[in-house]
């Protein structure tokens, strides 16, 4: 079964690339070297240095392989200048949450790249999904939470 591909932004993918870059590069003969020294110390049924960096080398390992699985799946998100009124992917979007009269801020971005805490929400989120290829000034209810709520779109930056 093919794996379906991720979209991502250029940014994003460069980042990735980097931080791949930085595991082989660095991390990666970091560690052997650590689990080389704590293998010349003798006794390893016992040695908690060797333990911890055979621990901290299949978690470098497994980053890895998520990395560089990732980089095989994924789809570039592209400026499309079809129509730069709508939301879409890559879309910084200001919205106003009509149940709490506030307006909020977010970039929709691939599900690899979503952070809420830098507000770059998934395109899968039930709020992206709400407004993707809307326009300014639709209105729209937000499904797929627990309570439902109304946003107005209130500016789109692609």
């Amino acid at each position: 079964m093919e794996q379906q591909k991720s979209l991502i932004t250029q940014e994003g993918k460069e980042k990735l690339e980097k931080e791949l870059r930085e595991l082989i590069d660095t991390k990666r003969p970091d560690i052997i070297k650590s689990i080389q020294e704590a293998r010349e110390q003798g006794d390893l049924s016992e040695n908690a240095d060797y333990d911890a960096a055979k621990n901290r080398q299949a978690e470098i390992e497994g980053r890895i392989k998520e990395i560089q699985s990732i980089l095989d799946h994924v789809e570039i998100i592209t400026e499309d200048a079809k129509d730069d009124r709508k939301v879409k992917v890559g879309s910084t979007v200001t919205i106003l949450d009509l149940s709490e009269n506030k307006d909020y801020t977010y970039n929709i971005v691939g599900e690899v790249e979503a952070d809420p805490n830098a507000n770059k929400i998934s395109n899968l989120s039930p709020l992206a999904k709400s407004i993707l290829n809307k326009t300014v000034g639709t209105t729209v209810e937000v499904h797929g939470v627990e309570d439902p709520y109304k946003i107005k779109i209130k500016k789109i930056e692609n």
